[in-house]
C-alpha cells in the first residue's frame, strides 16, 4: 500500500465521531472530553475534578485556559461549590449566565466560545458557565473616520464592548441584538442589531436568509462576511456600508437600518445603503446647519474632482483646445514643448505614481509614513518636471485629483472613485468629451441598476421616496421629521404621534 493511503487510513482511524448523548457516569464523560479536545496535545485545554460540598458528588469542569477568566472560575464557580450549602447548583453558583446542555455538539460550541462546562456524576445534563475573557484593545479614537466635533470612541475587536458602545448611545427597549451562527468547522457568532418596531421585516428576513445560505468552513470577521453577503462580488461599487464609529451605527439604527457585528472586528456593517450613504458623515449633523452643509458641499466637489478633473483636462487639451483661453493655451503648450510623451501618458504616469506613494505610505511604519510620502511626492514631481518627462501643470492636476480623494473617508467608495478615475481618463484619451460623456452615462446607468438588499442605489432621489431631505444637503435638525422612505420603516416619523 502506498504511503499516501497509509496516512489517509491512520488519520481516519484517529478521527473520533461526536457522541450522540451524554453519559450519567462522570469517568466516561471525562474520557470523551479528553478525546474530543485532544487533551494530550492541546496544551491550553484544561480540566479540574473536585467534590461538591453540599451533595458530596464528584464533578469536573472543562475549559480553554487561554480564553477564560481564571479568577472568575475560582470566585464564582469553584469556591461556592467547595464551601457553600444549598439545594442545587443554580442556587450556589453566582455566575450571571448558567445554561443546561444536553449533547456534545452544544458542549463543543460553548467551549470554543470561551465558556466552561461542568459535569456532575450521576447527571446526564451539563452546565455551561459564561467565563469568556477574549483579549482585545481598549477603546480608542477612530483611525479612518475621524471627526473634530462629536464622539471620539471607536469599535474594538470585542463584540460585547461594541454592543455596550451602541447601547450607551441608544436607550431603547426595542433595540434587539439577535445572534446567528455562521461557519461549519469554526462557528462564529454574528449579531444583527435592529429596532424591532422600526425595521422592515422583509429586509431583515433577506439578511437572515443570506447569512443562513453561507456554507463555508469559517468566517472570522465582518470584513470577510461583507463579501459573502453582497449581491455583486465583482462590482466596482459597494452595496454595504462599513464603519468603525458607534455613533454612526446608532444613527442608522434609529432610522430603521440593520447593523451587523462580529467578534474580532473593530467595525460593523450597515444594510441596506444607498449611494448617498457613503458621502454622509456624522459630523454633518454635529456641526451647525450652514457649517455641516458647507462641509458636505466640499466633499461632493472633491468627488467630482477626483473622478473627472484629470479626464476633463485630457479631453479638452487633446480634442477641444479651442475651449481653452489663448493665454492659458500658450502657457500649456510652452510647458509641454520638450515633453516627449503624449498627454494621456503624462497623466497616467502621475496618477499611478500618486497611487504608489499612497499605498507605500500605508505600509510604511507610522513614524516614517507621512514624511516619506510628502518627500517622495515632492522629489518625484520635481525630478520628473526637470527631466522633461511631464509638464508642471500635470503635477498640479494629479495632486488636486489625489488630494481630493482623501476627503472621501469611506474606504470602499474611495476605491470606487479611484478606479473610476482611470476609466474616465482612458475614455477621454480616445475620443475626447464625446467618449467621456458616453462613458459617464454608462457608469451612471450602471449605478442606477444596482440595489442594496432590494433598495435602489439612488433612492430616495430616484425613485423618489419621502425622507428627511438629507440627500445633497440636510435640513435643520428641527425639521428632520421623516425617516428614509426607501427602506419602508414601520414608523416613518421621528416625532411622537402626540407631539405638535
Amino acid at each position: 500500500m502506498s504511503p499516501f493511503f497509509q496516512a489517509e487510513k491512520s488519520t481516519s482511524e484517529t478521527d473520533m465521531p461526536i457522541p450522540t448523548s451524554i453519559s450519567n457516569r462522570l469517568e466516561i464523560n471525562i474520557e470523551q472530553m479528553k478525546e474530543l479536545f485532544s487533551f494530550k496535545v492541546n496544551k491550553d485545554f484544561s480540566y479540574r475534578s473536585f467534590v461538591i460540598h453540599f451533595n458530596k458528588k464528584q464533578a469536573t469542569i472543562f475549559y480553554y485556559s487561554s480564553i477564560v477568566n481564571g479568577d472568575k472560575i475560582n470566585e464564582t464557580i469553584l469556591k461556592p461549590l467547595l464551601e457553600e450549602d444549598g439545594r442545587d447548583l443554580s442556587n450556589i453558583i453566582t455566575i450571571e449566565n448558567l445554561l443546561v446542555l444536553n449533547d456534545y455538539k452544544q458542549i463543543i460550541k460553548h467551549i470554543n466560545s470561551g465558556k466552561a462546562v461542568l459535569f456532575v456524576d450521576g447527571d446526564s445534563s451539563v452546565y455551561s458557565l459564561d467565563v469568556a475573557d477574549f483579549q482585545h484593545r481598549v477603546i480608542t479614537k477612530a483611525e479612518n473616520e475621524s471627526v473634530i466635533k462629536g464622539p471620539q470612541d471607536a469599535f474594538t475587536e470585542s463584540l460585547n464592548v461594541n454592543l455596550s458602545l451602541i447601547r450607551k448611545q441608544m436607550h431603547d427597549r426595542q433595540l434587539i441584538s439577535e445572534g446567528m451562527q455562521v461557519g461549519v468547522r469554526s462557528k462564529s457568532e454574528i449579531n444583527l442589531l435592529y429596532v424591532k418596531d422600526l425595521v422592515n421585516e422583509e429586509i431583515l428576513n433577506n439578511v437572515k436568509k443570506r447569512i443562513e445560505d453561507i456554507s463555508v468552513d469559517s468566517i472570522r470577521n465582518v470584513e470577510l462576511l461583507e463579501q459573502y453577503l453582497e449581491e455583486r462580488p465583482y462590482s466596482i461599487v459597494p452595496t454595504i456600508l462599513y464603519t468603525e464609529r458607534p455613533d454612526k451605527a446608532t444613527a442608522y439604527l434609529e432610522d430603521g437600518f440593520i447593523v451587523i457585528l462580529m467578534d474580532t472586528s473593530s467595525a460593523c456593517l450597515i444594510v441596506p445603503v444607498t449611494f448617498w450613504s457613503f458621502f454622509h458623515s456624522p459630523e454633518d449633523n454635529y456641526l451647525r446647519y450652514l457649517y455641516g452643509n458647507f462641509s458636505r458641499m466640499i466633499r461632493l466637489l472633491c468627488f467630482y474632482l477626483t473622478t473627472m478633473i484629470s479626464a476633463t483636462y485630457v479631453a479638452i487639451s487633446n480634442f477641444h483646445s479651442e475651449m481653452i483661453p489663448p493665454d492659458l493655451l500658450l502657457a500649456i503648450t510652452a510647458s509641454r514643448e520638450y515633453v516627449p510623451f503624449p498627454l494621456i501618458f503624462e497623466v497616467l504616469i502621475m496618477e499611478i505614481a500618486f497611487e504608489i506613494i499612497r499605498e507605500a505610505g500605508i505600509r510604511i511604519p507610522n513614524p516614517l509614513g507621512p514624511t516619506i510620502g510628502i518627500v517622495g511626492a515632492l522629489i518625484l514631481g520635481q525630478a520628473a518636471v526637470e527631466a522633461n518627462i511631464i509638464s508642471p501643470i500635470i503635477v498640479i492636476i494629479a495632486a488636486l485629483s489625489g488630494l481630493s480623494s482623501f476627503a472621501i473617508s469611506d474606504i470602499n467608495i474611495n476605491f470606487t472613485v479611484r478606479l473610476t478615475k482611470f476609466i474616465f481618463i482612458l475614455a477621454a484619451g480616445l475620443f475626447g468629451m464625446l467618449a467621456l460623456i458616453g462613458v459617464f452615462l454608462l457608469w451612471f446607468m450602471y449605478l442606477a441598476s444596482i440595489k442594496s438588499f432590494g433598495v435602489s442605489f439612488f433612492a430616495p432621489l430616484s425613485p423618489h421616496f419621502k425622507s428627511a431631505n438629507d440627500t445633497f444637503f440636510r435640513k435643520a435638525i428641527k425639521k428632520q421629521i421623516f425617516r428614509p422612505g426607501q427602506i419602508k420603516p414601520q414608523d416613518m416619523t421621528k416625532r411622537p404621534k402626540d407631539s405638535n
